[in-house]
């Protein structure tokens, strides 16, 4: 039986289970994930090695979650959705996965044009299942195939882990033959970095209410192994005065909060004893900002420290 790989996007709108279903996938939290829209800003790729089983063949499958698709207003909503695009640009199969429990708004209309344009094969996801009654769903699957014709449809709850054994034999099988992308051990393209990042808004996220949790970014200033103990700085930034107050809370008592929370999440995903120091500043408009956007994608970060090193080793004696 031949080994079958190859990149998978999963697509659909903010809140519909991306980042559920990718940590679901593989098995490990690598998207952050909230009751808050928009949780997701860069693309995700979580490696899933599948072993041969039954009719199913053995293979690698590289997932990409991306952010929930939106019409941009700012440089960071455009950012977004340029990572959704770029998913789009090479990948072997689409998963649009949908929130089940909502009716077919313009959003959905706006999801599905995308996938039309694309032209993939796309297989469509209900998701959220286990929160409606069954006999609810062949209604919604008829209607879903009359707007497009998908390769597979597939009722799933991402969060009770239902439907997946089926979804993952149909992706296999719709995959070509191919190599193995990734080593075996591997789970992600991500360095640690972007992960400590996400993790820290992650936290910023569930600590804050109404546009605070949207007006915050998190850089990592410092990442040091130091033996027994892994030292690691990063600012939270914000637009206003008054968002950078919030944060901090009365008597440093938020960020304290988000800083303990964050390092226990920290510590769980790397296995490391960590020290970990949080700074809030303030960037006014940061989110029209399209070098500063620029600077907070994890590819960016990787290459200005790679850029950086090699100043280093020029200036070195010969």
């Amino acid at each position: 039986m031949p080994f079958r790989s190859g990149f998978v996007s999963i697509i659909g709108r903010p809140n519909a289970g991306k980042s559920t279903l990718l940590n679901a996938l593989v098995g490990e939290k690598l998207a952050v994930v909230t009751r808050k829209p928009q949780t997701t800003r860069n693309r995700i790729q979580g490696i899933v090695n599948v072993e041969r089983h039954g009719k199913r063949a053995a293979g690698q499958i590289v997932l990409i979650d991306t952010p929930g698709v939106h019409k941009p207003i700012n440089a960071l909503n455009r950012r977004m959705m340029k990572e959704v695009y770029d998913a789009l640009e090479g990948c072997d199969l689409l998963l649009l996965i949908v929130d089940a429990t909502e009716k077919f708004g313009a959003g959905d209309k706006f999801v599905l044009d995308i996938v039309k344009r694309n032209g993939q094969k796309t297989f469509l996801l209900l998701n959220k299942i286990d929160r409606m009654e069954k006999q609810e769903l062949l209604p919604m699957i008829a209607a879903y195939k009359e707007r497009h014709e998908f390769a597979e449809v597939i009722p799933i709850s991402a969060l009770k882990r239902e439907g997946l054994d089926v979804l993952m034999d149909a992706i296999i099988k719709a995959l070509p033959e191919g190599p193995r992308y990734f080593p075996k051990d591997q789970l992600t393209d991500q360095p640690e970095r972007f992960l400590v990042a996400e993790l820290i808004r992650e936290q910023v996220l569930l600590a804050t209410e109404q546009e605070v949790p949207y007006a915050t970014a998190v850089l990592v200033d410092r990442f040091e192994d130091q033996g027994k103990l892994t030292s690691i700085a990063a600012t939270i930034y914000c637009e206003r005065e008054g968002q950078k107050a919030i944060l901090i809370g009365k008597r440093g008592e938020t960020l304290k909060k988000i800083g303990t929370a964050a390092r226990l999440q920290i510590e769980k995903r790397l296995n490391l004893k960590v020290f970990l120091e949080l700074f809030v500043k303030v960037r006014t408009g940061w989110r029209d900002s399209r070098q500063f956007v620029e600077e907070t994608e994890w590819r960016t970060q990787l290459e200005r420290m790679a850029s950086t090193q090699r100043d280093a080793d020029e200036d070195l004696p010969q």
